[in-house]
């Protein structure tokens, strides 16, 4: 793996424990909502959900057009 390739993998993950943390504080949000309380890119954050799904953490839920995420602990029935 290239230093850059290393570097951007370690912002990912770096970034996916920001998004857990601001699920764990607030509980579940929209995509939207999570992409301004963790104030990193867009397709950063997107890349950290995808890498905390990855993992099984996440749950997901839509209402309305709405699509919220949930951290498998913290998710309202």
């Amino acid at each position: 793996m290239s230093e850059a390739n290393s570097s951007y993998v370690a912002r990912i993950g770096a970034t996916a424990g920001l998004v857990w943390h601001v699920l764990n504080e607030n509980g579940p949000l929209n995509l939207s909502q999570i992409i301004k309380k963790v104030d990193r890119p867009r397709d950063e954050v997107m890349q950290a959900i995808g890498w905390l799904a990855r993992e099984d953490k996440l749950i997901f839920s839509e209402q309305g057009r709405a699509r919220y995420v949930a951290l498998k602990e913290k998710a309202v029935a």
